[in-house]
């Protein structure tokens, strides 16, 4: 009994030895280093050093790793939001493009005393033999085959087939379309025939008729189809030939064909 209790004293007294020459050693404030210590510090201080510089590379990685994703991740997200404003704002442009073109069309079609509906133009034919377009209106909305087809601008055509709710309209620039009109200033008379190209031919005009570039051919009324005074297009060239009793007359077309998206068609009220 006597020996156990003397091991426990024992025990407890290394315990607080050992634990009293710990705080000794560990405190700055402490007694000066002895030789031994100063040894294993010197031993032991490079790996510490080196340990602690490992533990702040990996920290350093960590940090810039864990940045980039977040850099990453805001970057798409700050992309789809751009994408989502451009988005938007091309809507909104579109719009105001829209509006702007049915803000002719009401002024255009307040002028005239007779009574058009507005068709979107849904398909145009490829081919380059004739020169047509397809609009969403047709007869449940009034429209007749010889319709004249019209924008703010000028002349577009006429309906030359009609459906329920579709018809097709040859251009002015096809080869088989004819427009009766004259020149604005001069009052010349002759016929706009189309060519299959871009521009138009004013011919039958004599070659004694005073006829000058630049000058706006309008449209006659007496083909009994299109209004009188509507736009068609202005001179572009004027060749005279002594031994043609015809001018060739070539026409700039008021409307550019390839950028009209709504037009107006005359809607028959009988």
């Amino acid at each position: 009994m006597f020996s156990r209790n003397l091991l426990i004293f024992i025990g407890v007294a290394l315990f607080i030895a050992i634990n009293f020459i710990v705080i000794t050693m560990s405190s700055r404030k402490s007694l000066p280093v002895s030789s031994i210590e100063g040894v294993t510090i010197s031993i032991i201080s490079p790996f510490q050093k080196a340990v602690n510089k490992t533990i702040d590379f990996t920290q350093d990685v960590w940090n810039t790793y864990f940045m980039t994703v977040l850099a990453v991740e805001e970057n798409l997200e700050l992309k789809k939001q751009l994408g989502k404003a451009i988005e938007t704002q091309n809507r909104y442009q579109e719009l105001d493009l829209e509006n702007i073109r049915l803000k002719k069309f009401v002024n255009f079609s307040g002028q005239v005393p007779d009574t058009y509906v507005a068709a979107q133009i849904i398909a145009r034919d490829p081919s380059p033999w004739f020169k047509t377009i397809m609009i969403d209106k047709g007869a449940n909305d009034g429209l007749v085959k010889g319709s004249p087809v019209v924008v703010s601008e000028g002349i577009v055509g006429q309906i030359i087939k009609v459906a329920a709710n579709y018809s097709r309209v040859l251009l002015i620039t096809d080869r088989n379309s004819a427009v009766d009109a004259l020149v604005q200033n001069s009052r010349v008379r002759g016929i706009v025939k189309g060519n299959n190209e871009d521009n138009c031919s004013f011919v039958y005009a004599l070659r004694k008729d005073q006829v000058k570039e630049g000058e706006m051919i309008i449209s006659s009324g007496l083909d009994q189809v299109f209004p009188k005074g509507l736009k068609i297009g202005r001179i572009l060239k004027v060749t005279k030939v002594h031994s043609q009793l015809f001018q060739d007359i070539t026409i700039e077309t008021s409307v550019d064909f390839d950028k009209i998206e709504e037009v107006l068609v005359f809607k028959d009220t009988r």
